[in-house]
């Protein structure tokens, strides 16, 4: 998941005059204390000292964890802050929707990574937003099982996961429709198996009467919704044949529910098709319509031959999921969902100290007054690539030479909220 993904992202939303209708953040850099919330300390120092210079004395780690790279922990603390600092906002109500396509890394386990996910921001996240919130929906909609997210709330009933995506001789193997939560958490885990050759209408008919079902029956005060776009048409390592449109769709559905909503990337390596589908979403969350043609930007020509956002389906990838085994699955489902007693009650106390390590206590400061600092933290108008004030517009276009210099590039996170 290579981070040009995010430049392209940013690139169309800029030029789609997207930006203009949200506030956009620069994201902090999560401590190793932040990260250390969920994580062990010995895999967070692991991350700390690894590089691919020095990474022979450590094969042992490098047999369960990701490959290395220069800079993956600063990595790993831009892409967390950003799914933090959304997470911190919405709890304060200075948003509804907050974004951070950066994040969404939802394989990384306690002690461990694992396919490409070095630190679970989603976890950080769901954890920031039950100080606030009694009872927190995950919904993800990446072609790959959420196993990351899944196992670190699999004994509580006071987060809901629900994860649909392929299965069987496809990584990482699990999220079978018998894996239902244990202890406190049996039937709060909630997984849709599914085969190769989803399309946009048996993803629709699976999608919203299940997730229907589950708002019925869990009753969430907050959804973190991760859309990896590796469930798209064409990617590389997906096998689904869903649209932008399709994609989008579900993320409107669960925007209409108007509960506070953390919106994360994750997976997607087709990365054209990673851009069009998250500015399109961006949109979709901003209630905007953009046109079907890609406009002029540093990339252009990544989106050669048809230059337009939206993908079609190829006709030639069959849908392996029949009408009886997609409402077999579902008819199974929501039998689980019936064996709970309705929302489980939660004994709310004093919300206890934020796990991100602020300069200064923001709920302390007086609004009228002066806004704290990190809420002044907004991306420089420089960043924006429309104005006068862009730094690069003397600088020739060179979109070979980006290319080269985008995988050094760790810093071009960052997260966008919407009011």
């Amino acid at each position: 998941m290579k981070p040009h993904r995010m430049k392209l992202t940013h690139h169309l939303v800029v030029n789609y005059d997207l930006y203009r209708k949200m506030d956009v953040f620069e994201p902090h850099w999560a401590s190793p204390e932040e990260i250390k919330a969920f994580h062990s300390p010995e895999y967070i120092d692991f991350l700390q000292r690894v590089t691919p210079t020095n990474q022979k004395e450590y094969a042992q780690e490098l047999q369960k964890y990701c490959p290395i790279f220069d800079g993956v922990f600063d990595f790993c603390r831009i892409y967390s802050g950003g799914t933090l600092d959304a997470a911190h906002r919405l709890n304060h109500g200075l948003c509804d929707i907050a974004i951070n396509w950066a994040g969404g890394l939802h394989h990384a386990k306690k002690s461990e990574g694992s396919g490409f996910c070095y630190v679970n921001d989603i976890v950080l996240g769901i954890l920031e937003l039950l100080r606030y919130h009694p009872r927190v929906l995950y919904i993800d909609i990446d072609v790959h099982h959420g196993d990351g997210v899944e196992e670190a709330f699999y004994v509580t009933d006071r987060v809901m996961t629900v994860s649909f995506h392929k299965y069987g001789d496809f990584f990482p193997g699990t999220g079978d429709i018998k894996d239902l939560g244990a202890k406190n958490g049996k039937y709060y885990a909630v997984n849709f198996p599914l085969l190769s050759g989803m399309t946009d209408e048996s993803y629709k008919n699976i999608f919203k009467p299940v997730i229907a079902k589950v708002m019925e029956t869990f009753q969430p005060s907050a959804v973190v919704l991760q859309c990896g776009a590796d469930s798209l048409t064409g990617d590389r390592l997906g096998c689904f044949n869903v649209t932008t449109k399709g994609h989008g769709e579900c993320v409107d559905f669960v925007k209409s529910y108007g509960l506070p909503l953390l919106v994360l990337g994750g997976g997607g390596y087709t990365i054209r098709n990673v851009a069009r589908a998250w500015a399109y979403e961006t949109a979709v969350l901003l209630g905007e319509e953009v046109s079907n043609n890609i406009p002029y930007n540093d990339y252009f020509e990544y989106y050669a031959p048809s230059f337009k956002l939206h993908l079609d389906p190829d006709p030639e990838l069959e849908n392996a999921n029949s009408k009886d085994y997609m409402e077999d699955i579902k008819i199974r489902i929501f039998e689980n969902l019936r064996a709970l007693d309705g929302a489980p009650s939660v004994q709310m106390a004093q919300a206890p100290p934020s796990i991100l390590t602020r300069e200064e206590d923001e709920d302390a400061v007086d609004p009228d007054t002066r806004a704290p600092e990190h809420d002044n933290r907004r991306q420089p108008e420089a960043e924006f690539y429309t104005n006068e004030n862009d730094q690069d517009q003397c600088e020739p276009s060179n979109t070979e030479k980006d290319s080269n210099q985008m995988d050094a590039d760790r810093t071009s996170a960052t997260s966008m909220e919407v009011d």
